[in-house]
Order: C-alpha cells, then structure tokens, then sequence
C-alpha cells in the first residue's frame, strides 16, 4: 500500500487505499509516544469517514494510556481552542481539509493548541516509520469521555475581539456556506450572536458536500447567484474543517481568499499595532497595508507551522495565509474563517460600507499559478539559472527561491509529493503575472527530467 501525503503537522489519503485504520492506529499511537502525561482532544469535520477514523484515533491513544477527550465534529480552529481550554497536551483534528470526499485524514496539535512544529512533527514520523509505539498495560488503559460543549469558550473569545453592539446594530444579511463541513456549527452561533440575518448553505455536517470543497471561483459559481438571490451583504465560504475563508460580495462577485487576509489585518491594524506575518506565497497585500499603518512585516516559509513559529517569534499581532486563512494570537494560534467573519462584520459595520467597498479599498494585484515537471536533485542548478535570468531581482531562499521586484513577485517551491515545481506569480496586471510564470517555466525546461 502506497503512503498517504505527509507534512510535519500531518497526514492525509485516500480512505481504504492510502488511509486505513490500522495506518492511522500507528500513525496517533507514535504521536501519543511523544506526549506527557495528560488527556488529547479529539475533533472531527463532518466527512462521512470521521466517525470510523474517530474509533481507531480514540483506541490508539486510549492504548497508549491516554485520557480521551471527544470533541465529536468541529472545525479546526475550535479544536485548538479546546486543547488550551482543557489544559490537554495534544489534540487530534480528523479532516482532509479542502480534499474530495475520498480523502480524510489528521492533523497533529500540541499543547499550546496550535499545529505542532516542524522538530515534534520529525520525531512523530520517525517513531511512526520505525514502528516505535509505547502501549500501555492493562491497567493504565486511557478513558474516552465526551465533551458536552464544544463551542462557547471559542464563541466567547471571538466575541471579545469585535464590537458586538456595533455590528449587531448594522444587521447584516449574511449567506454562510458552510457545505455540510464542520463550519456551520460555530458558523450559526455566531453569525446569529452578532445580529446578522442568516441563510446556510450545507448547514448539516453530513459531510456529503453541494459542491466541491475547495473554496475556489471554479467551485462557488452556484453559491455567487445565490448571495444575489438571497439579498446578502456578503457571502461567506468555509472550507470542511473550516479554517479557511473565502468571500463573495453583495453583487455576487466572488472576492476570494487572498482578499480575507487582507481585510482582516487592515481592520486590525486600524485598531492597534503590532508586526504581522504571512508566508512568502502570499499576496503582498499584506506587506503593502503593514507599510501603511507602520506595522513591522515578515514572512515564514509556506505553511501554518511555519507562520505561527513567525509569528510567536516577532511577537505578531496578526498573520495568516493567502489561502483564507488568518490567525489572531487572541483566539489562537490556528487558521481561522470565524476570525475572518467576525473581523469583516466589524470592519463593515464600522465603516458603514459595502463589501464591494471595502474590497475596493484594498491594494491591487493579480496572481497567477503553474507547475512544470522537474526533479527534486535538479533544483539547485535550476534556481541558479533562474537567479541569473532575472537578474534584477532580489533573491530570497527562505522556501524554494523567491524573487522580488518593487511591484511583483515570483516564487518556485518543490513539490514534497511529485516531481515537479509550483510557480507562483504576483503582480499589478494578471497579464504580468502570467508572463513571470512563462518566463520561469521556459528557464525551467532545459533541465531534462
């Protein structure tokens, strides 16, 4: 049998083809292994395969001699929240993200209820590799107990950083698709609790998904026409573990994901400084509006973990990834869409605008996405060729090679799964951008795979 996809944080696969059982019994027991003495919580999105991998999590860790705590379907972000709530030493969220109905898969957490770094998530996978596991005794089996609330500590640490009274008063009719993910649990609470009149889409957790579940422009065409149908200020667009967000404005134009970032922090930082993070795959929005209130701006390699080490590191006040995901050090260290809702809501009824107006109050660029086939051995010589063809620009190896200009951006990363690059360009025409990728991909291509 094949691996499942790895990360330092991870893994995910095709349910009964790279995901099994008794892959993922080893996989939490090795990770239970590493962990002190205490209880784990463990969540779930509303996938049809969560409950079956739910069992064989809970066993692993209760044969490690771990106290279970069940969190049953929630999203990501509330997962962390939990794990810090509990005082656990560990969670374990039960998702495959924004993957087909196929895959499931899990995300480690340690303490501090955030993504588990790069260093614990190596000393996972080696253990899990080397079949190192610490199985208890009959007598030091762990329990599973269920949580009865799931949600309040969450809602109660979003609430606190919103004006409550200021956007309930505005009463914005809002769409929330959540599709059947774990989003419209919190998503309902919430949106109800900030005085919003609300429509949902996918509103059960059934994990049988309307339409795709990636929140792309390719995907949400159905959800655009129904924000227009349903007279909304704005249409919110969850992912199934609901830590991404994307946002569709009051005439149905789809904003996107790299937008919810931006609107976010630029609402943030109007309110109070700090630095702020991102990754370097990420609009440089960001940067722009971190330039513009005198914010201190950095950037991490791509990847949640990665953003919160950042983060935690220059002390940020916010951060979070181009792909709908920002994270408030307030509610937590974990990509967030209801720290994406609650943050727009008040930016909208502050300013007393449309979406469509805040959206166009945001600095401007246009991304464009490819890959080319290339071997991982060949990377090296192949960001050097591309360093001496832009020659102009300033190089950056943090993650892959980056290369800046005044007013765009390129950056060729490996794939940690197939031999090939993914190019990522950025700048103030879509017609630019998409020329940065040809350039780089036709530099690329003398170097025979």
């Amino acid at each position: 049998m094949a691996e499942p996809i790895i990360s330092v944080s991870g893994l995910r696969g095709v349910i009964g083809e790279t995901l099994t059982p008794d892959l993922a019994v080893r996989y939490v027991a090795a990770f239970a292994a590493t962990l002190p003495p205490g209880p784990v919580v463990v969540s779930r999105d509303g996938r049809t395969t969560g409950s079956m991998l739910a069992s064989a999590v809970q066993s692993a860790l209760a044969a490690s001699g771990k106290e279970v705590l069940d969190a049953g379907i929630a999203a990501t972000p509330t997962l962390g929240v939990l794990v810090r709530h509990h005082q656990a030493v560990g969670g374990v969220q039960i998702s495959a993200s924004h993957n087909p109905l196929p895959y499931n898969g899990l995300k480690l957490f340690n303490h501090e209820g955030r993504v588990i770094p790069a260093a614990a998530g190596r000393l996972v996978l080696d253990r899990y590799r080397q079949g190192e596991f610490a199985w208890a005794a009959h007598d030091k089996i762990g329990s599973i107990r269920p949580l009865a609330d799931t949600a309040s500590r969450h809602l109660k640490l979003l609430l606190a950083t919103v004006n409550e009274a200021a956007i309930g008063a505005r009463g914005c009719k809002v769409l929330l698709d959540s599709n059947a993910g774990a989003g419209s649990l919190l998503g309902r609470l919430l949106l109800e609790r900030l005085g919003c009149q609300v429509t949902i889409l996918g509103g059960e957790p059934t994990g049988r998904f309307i339409h795709p579940p990636e929140p792309t422009l390719e995907n949400l065409q159905s959800v655009q026409q129904q924000v227009v149908a349903a007279g909304a200020d704005i249409g919110f667009c969850q992912d199934p573990d609901a830590d991404r967000l994307a946002i569709i404005d009051e005439t149905g134009r789809y904003i996107g994901e790299e937008l919810t970032l931006a609107l976010c922090l630029d609402h943030v930082l109007r309110q109070q400084q700090g630095p702020v993070v991102t990754n370097c795959a990420t609009s440089r929005m960001s940067q722009d509006l971190a330039a513009k209130y005198g914010a201190a701006f950095s950037r991490s390699a791509v990847g949640e973990a990665n953003v919160v080490d950042e983060m935690i590191r220059t002390k940020a006040g916010f951060g979070g990834e181009g792909n709908g995901g920002p994270i408030d050090p307030r509610v937590g260290y974990v990509r967030d869409s209801f720290v994406g809702m609650s943050l727009i809501l008040a930016a909208l009824a502050v300013r007393n605008c449309k979406t469509s107006e805040l959206v166009a109050e945001m600095p401007r660029y246009e991304i464009h996405k490819t890959t080319t086939p290339l071997r991982s051995d060949k990377l090296p010589a192949a960001f050097a060729a591309l360093q001496r063809h832009f020659a102009e620009a300033k190089p950056d190896t943090l993650d892959g090679l980056r290369l800046d200009w005044p007013d765009r951006w390129l950056i060729v990363r490996g794939s940690n799964t197939e031999p090939l690059v993914r190019i990522i360009a950025e700048a103030p025409q879509a017609a630019a951008a998409a020329k940065l990728c040809a350039d780089a991909s036709r530099v690329l291509n003398d170097f025979p795979n």
